[in-house]
């Protein structure tokens, strides 16, 4: 019998080790574009390289996942980001630091985290007993924000004492300890659709996977109501270190304050919903967390004081992983395994590019009219959403652990 526990720790201790080197390079290339050009625009080019081609490649990547094994996937995207890393580190040893470089690298850095995103989310319903989905879930949320809690520091400090290509180099080493630990130590059996012959091709596989989105309703509607919430959280998301500087004062320690606060509430949270798992309806807690939410966005609108401002971040940090962490199990309970990656990266899709397109929209607002008016317009629509996310009977039904669950789609049969 295998034990999922030992397994469950190599892989987390590889995507840790990925996800540092992955966070301090990015880190270390956006803040070497600010410096140099000090320039929003070229910010902006920035941003875009890094989540037009995850939306982009997304759909390629969920039909690889669910085609072939998802380890070596993993594997597979680690090495190419390595790659990148490495040679990009060649060029600026050699003197080179055109801009163009950097937004090659963030645009094939971005392709490397679309093909891992559906595979991660697939993969561990491999090798976790499905009633512990949530608590690894969750453990793995806090790992992730421990990370970005600490990497932007480190980075910074890597910066002060050390060349741009010696970051470049901690992600290659990190990566390749990633591979090292997956590959020799790992064994997960691939998937039931990886180990047979496949007899059509990817874009049949496609189309397959989103005709089993619209033909499972649930699922269009889930998908519906994230692509909505992650719509309005833009402003308090992206337009809060405006609004900070704006009324509390430009000092650096003022925005890193409320950086530290939400990544802080976040790693609390991630912990808090591994100890106590929700609701058994999960719709219910994500629903909550919408609530939570919404009251924050309301109160980032109203709140004078730096101090308090910075709790309700925390309070803010604290509600996220209440919901990301049973979006993901409930996918992982109900969709077929053959299914999972194609679904995943339907959300990768929504998580990497709702809100930067949101941007598009209100970051323009943000020079017409105050934040404060649009954190309470958006703050509002949040609370509607929440009270209709727990009117919708398809998505509070869809919530309930497998075995009590009944598919909306699909009345009188139980979803797998």
């Amino acid at each position: 019998m295998r034990n999922w526990k030992r397994d469950i720790v190599l892989f987390m201790t590889s995507q840790t080790l990925s996800l540092l080197g992955s966070a301090l390079v990015q880190y270390a290339l956006m803040w070497h574009v600010t410096l140099e050009t000090k320039s929003g625009v070229y910010m902006m080019l920035y941003i875009i390289c890094g989540f037009v081609p995850t939306f982009l490649l997304s759909p390629f990547a969920g039909v690889w996942a669910d085609r072939h094994d998802r380890k070596k996937i993993i594997m597979l995207a680690d090495l190419a980001i390595a790659l990148v890393t490495l040679a990009l580190a060649a060029v600026f040893a050699a003197g080179g630091r055109a801009l163009w470089l950097f937004f090659l690298a963030a645009a094939i850095r971005a392709l490397g985290g679309a093909m891992q995103g559906p595979a991660v989310g697939a993969l561990l319903p491999q090798i976790v007993p499905v009633d512990q989905l949530t608590r690894v879930n969750g453990i793995n949320g806090s790992i992730q924000s421990v990370i970005m809690l600490l990497s932007p520091a480190l980075s910074g400090l890597l910066l002060t004492i050390a060349p741009i290509q010696a970051i470049f180099l901690i992600d290659v080493v990190t990566a390749a300890l990633a591979i090292g630990v997956l590959g020799l130590f790992l064994e997960v059996p691939p998937h039931a659709k990886a180990s047979a012959p496949q007899t059509t091709s990817y874009f049949h596989d496609m189309r397959l996977g989103f005709k089993y989105i619209r033909e499972h309703r649930y699922l269009s509607a889930f998908f519906a109501y994230l692509a909505v919430l992650l719509f309005l959280v833009t402003p308090a998301a992206f337009l809060t270190p405006l609004q900070v500087a704006r009324n509390f004062g430009a000092e650096v320690w003022h925005l890193s304050a409320i950086e530290i606060a939400f990544s802080g509430g976040m790693m609390l949270g991630g912990g808090l919903i591994a100890l106590w798992g929700g609701f058994r309806n999960r719709m219910r807690t994500m629903a909550a967390s919408n609530l939570v939410m919404a009251g924050c966005t309301v109160a980032l609108g109203l709140i004078p004081s730096f101090w308090p401002y910075t709790a309700c971040m925390v309070v803010f940090g604290i509600a996220m992983p209440f919901f990301n962490t049973p979006s993901a199990v409930m996918l992982q309970e109900h969709v077929e395994e053959s299914y999972l990656g194609r679904v995943f990266s339907v959300l990768t899709m929504l998580s990497t590019s709702l809100m930067p397109l949101g941007m598009l929209v209100f970051g323009p607002l943000a020079e017409l009219v105050r934040i404060e008016w649009l954190l309470l317009g958006t703050g509002g629509l949040m609370l509607a959403l929440a009270a209709g996310a727990t009117l919708n009977r398809r998505l509070m039904a869809i919530g309930l652990p497998p075995a009590s669950a009944v598919s909306p789609g699909n009345p009188g049969m139980a979803e797998n």
